[in-house]
C-alpha cells in the first residue's frame, strides 16, 4: 500500500484539469506537493487558488515554465526538484492533445506531442527512479488514456503516444517487481479539461464529443488516488473506460461498431446549429 499521507508527490501538468484536482485532493490526504506547469501563470493561479481553499494548510511548491517537450527541459526540471526534494511520488501527467489523419498534421507538432506525451515520461521516470531504487520505496503514475487502450479514427498521433505509455508502464512493472517501487497506469475517458478544445486537422466542421459522456475530473482523480493507494498496475477511473477496456478484451467487434459510432456523434455534435 502506498501512503499519501506525509509523502512528497511531484504533480507533472499541474495546471490543466486532471492537475487541478491532484492538487487539491493530494493536499487534502496529507501529501506534500511539488507542481509544475510550462504556463507559469496559470500554475502560479492555481496554486494559490487551491491553497486558499485549504485554509492555508498543506505545502505546494510551484516549480514554473517546465517545458518537458526536449531532453533538456526534463533535465532542467529535475534538478530543480531535486535541490528540494526526490518524490516519493511521481506523476506523469502532463499531456497535449490533436486530432486528424497524420498526413494533415504538421511534423513538428505531432513530435511535440510525441516528445511531450511518450518521452517526457520516460525521460523523469529515469531521472527520479535511481533514487526511488535506492532507498527501495516510490511509486511512478503515468496518466495514459482510453485511447491508449483503444484506438479511435482521427487519433492516430494521440494514441500512439498513450499506447506508448501503457507499454512502457507494463514493461516497468515486470522490471520493478523485485523492488519497493511501484507503477501505476490510468487509462481515462475524455474528461472536462482543456484536452477537450485541442487543434484538430483536417475536421470542416471540428469534431465535438458530446458532453453527455465526458466525466468530471474530480471524479476521476478521485479513482486515482484510490488506485495509488492500492498500488494497483492499471486503473481506469470512469465507468466508459472501464466498458472500453472490457469490450476490448472480450468483444473486440463491439470496439470496432462503438469506434464508428463515436465518431458519427462527434461529427454531429460539431455541426453548426
Amino acid at each position: 500500500m502506498t501512503t499519501l499521507d506525509g509523502a512528497t508527490v511531484l504533480v507533472t501538468g499541474a495546471s490543466g484539469g486532471f492537475g487541478r484536482q491532484m492538487m487539491r485532493q493530494f493536499l487534502a490526504a496529507g501529501s506534500r506537493l511539488i507542481v509544475t506547469d510550462r504556463d507559469a501563470a496559470a500554475l502560479a493561479e492555481a496554486a494559490r487558488a487551491i491553497q486558499a481553499e485549504a485554509g492555508g494548510r498543506g505545502e505546494i511548491l510551484a516549480v514554473p515554465e517546465a517545458d518537458l517537450s526536449s531532453r533538456d527541459g526534463c533535465e532542467r526540471l529535475y534538478e530543480k526538484v531535486r535541490a528540494v526534494a526526490v518524490p516519493d511520488i511521481l506523476v506523469n501527467n502532463a499531456g497535449i492533445g490533436m486530432s486528424g489523419r497524420i498526413d494533415r498534421i504538421p511534423w513538428q507538432q505531432w513530435e511535440t506531442l510525441m516528445q511531450v506525451n511518450l518521452l517526457s515520461v520516460m525521460r523523469l521516470t529515469a531521472l527520479f527512479l535511481p533514487h526511488m531504487l535506492e532507498r527501495d520505496s516510490g511509486h511512478v503514475v503515468n496518466v495514459s488514456s482510453i485511447a491508449g487502450w483503444v484506438a479511435a479514427g482521427g487519433m492516430s498521433v494521440y494514441s500512439a503516444s498513450k499506447f506508448g505509455v501503457r507499454g512502457f508502464g507494463d514493461s516497468l512493472t515486470r522490471d520493478l517487481d523485485e523492488t519497493g517501487v511501484r507503477v501505476t497506469t490510468v487509462f481515462p475517458f475524455f474528461s472536462r479539461t482543456p484536452i477537450l478544445d485541442s487543434i484538430q486537422f483536417g475536421e470542416d466542421p471540428p469534431r465535438k464529443v458530446p458532453d453527455d459522456i465526458v466525466t468530471e475530473p474530480a471524479d476521476v482523480v478521485r479513482a486515482i488516488l484510490k488506485g495509488i493507494r492500492e498500488d494497483r498496475e492499471y486503473v481506469f477511473p470512469d465507468p466508459m473506460a472501464r466498458r472500453l477496456h472490457l469490450l476490448q478484451r472480450y468483444f473486440p467487434r463491439l470496439v470496432l461498431w462503438f469506434g464508428r459510432r463515436f465518431e458519427e456523434r462527434t461529427r454531429a455534435a460539431g455541426e453548426p446549429g
